[in-house]
């Protein structure tokens, strides 16, 4: 048996973690708010979900974003969260998994891209969302290392590019001796 990819293992790695906290959300969490100013702990979800959602039809299928149209939008979370989470979930992992599967051309809004680079921007995004989700929720805000590291590695090129997308706030200059997981989080935005 052959050593899983790399990127395979980080993604398993980032959604599981993610995971654990959309099933420790309370009820009452739901409309709470997060470090994503604009979303609640409703509106984070849904976005993972969301993400998550598009990789069969760009990964396995080849479709392009104009292709899917409106098919993914509104909201995905329906009655059962924390269902929906584990379903979309599912799905990636066992789409990313095929043979093959990393070495194919996805079509994004922006343009063509290598479907390996595609779930190492999925797993930077669930790495950071996680740390949101589990400072919203009291949550361990402690994120592992090599996630960190993994995602520091992706980010770290991009960080002023995120900030002109509109998406991210602008980056924080890290303290003197900060760790990974404060580098990563200042890097896009956050205030640890």
């Amino acid at each position: 048996m052959t050593d899983p990819d790399p990127i395979l293992t980080r993604q398993a790695e980032a959604m599981e973690l993610f995971g654990r906290r959309v099933h420790a959300i309370r009820d009452s969490q739901w409309d709470a708010p997060t470090p994503c100013t604009a979303w609640s702990v409703r509106d984070l979800v849904g976005h993972l979900v969301s993400e998550q959602a598009w990789v069969p039809a760009l990964v396995r299928d080849g479709a392009t974003v104009d292709s899917v149209g409106d098919s993914l939008a509104g909201d995905l979370l329906g009655p059962d969260p924390v269902a929906a989470w584990d379903t979309v979930a599912d799905a990636s992992r066992a789409v990313f998994a095929e043979p093959g599967a990393l070495d194919r051309t996805v079509h994004l809004s922006f343009g063509d891209m290598q479907a390996g680079d595609y779930c190492a921007q999925l797993v930077t995004d669930l790495t950071v969302h996680t740390w949101d989700l589990s400072r919203a929720i009291g949550a361990d805000e402690q994120l592992p290392e090599d996630l960190l590291s993994f995602a520091v590695r992706e980010v770290a090129p991009h960080a002023a590019e995120l900030e002109r997308s509109g998406l991210f706030a602008a980056p924080e200059e890290p303290p003197p001796g900060a760790d990974v997981q404060t580098k990563l989080l200042c890097l896009v935005g956050r205030r640890p």
